[in-house]
């Protein structure tokens, strides 16, 4: 009798403590997530994603090359910007980052040969632990596709930089460019469209601009909009 007793008392007591993510939302300091990649062959060469829990974030970047045989020849600037992330994504980071031990962990699958496609760093900051871990390819497909879905963030704001000078400076070119970010919303490779949706409604309201360009504007924001 007694032992049912003292059994009951700590199931009680289990399910009163709070959970990490109960603790860290009732912190005066919100969890952060950081993400930083760089690859000094790309545009941009770096960039880093800071994204608080309640959703509000920035990115930041520092521009690559564009000279050579595959540029487009369109000149991007250093930029920082704030950004929104909304869910069911901002859940899944915050979650991933929790399942992984706040990124205290070994992140880098060594001798894997996989050829280079960035450097990927990953770092947690909360009441309820903090940690930090790099990687180009993980065994962990978990962390993968979080890299994945990250850098797909970062990758619709850079777009949308683009899209704001090509607007300014060379309309013709917009179609093509909105042609291949809907490709990229198709293939989940752009993620959290409306942080650029200033940008799509300026184009989707400019009579210079071709009607199909101005119909793929109204496509991408209103493929965003029915999302939430």
């Amino acid at each position: 009798m007694m032992l049912a007793l003292v059994a009951a008392v700590a199931l009680t007591l289990s399910q009163a403590l709070p959970s990490s993510s109960d603790h860290a939302a009732a912190s005066g300091t919100p969890a952060e997530i950081r993400f930083s990649f760089e690859h000094a062959q790309l545009d941009p060469a770096t960039y880093t994603l800071i994204i608080h829990e309640d959703g509000n974030g920035h990115y930041q970047s520092t521009p690559g090359p564009v000279s050579g045989a595959a540029s487009d020849g369109i000149a991007s600037a250093p930029l920082s910007r704030d950004i929104v992330i909304r869910d069911p994504l901002l859940e899944s980071f915050f979650r991933d980052a929790r399942l992984h031990h706040f990124f205290a962990t070994e992140c880098e699958a060594p001798d894997s040969h996989v050829a280079f496609t960035g450097k990927k760093t990953l770092a947690y900051s909360g009441s309820d632990g903090h940690g930090e871990c790099s990687f180009n390819w993980s065994r962990d497909q978990q962390l993968n596709q979080l890299g994945d879905d990250l850098m797909a963030v970062a990758h619709t704001v850079h777009v949308g930089s683009r899209l704001a000078i090509e607007h300014a400076h060379s309309r013709l070119s917009l179609d093509s460019e909105l042609e291949e970010l809907q490709d990229a919303v198709k293939d989940h490779r752009a993620l959290e469209i409306e942080n650029i949706a200033p940008e799509l409604q300026s184009i989707a309201a400019d009579p210079a601009v071709m009607n199909r360009a101005r119909n793929r504007a109204r496509a991408l924001l209103n493929s965003g909009a029915s999302k939430h």
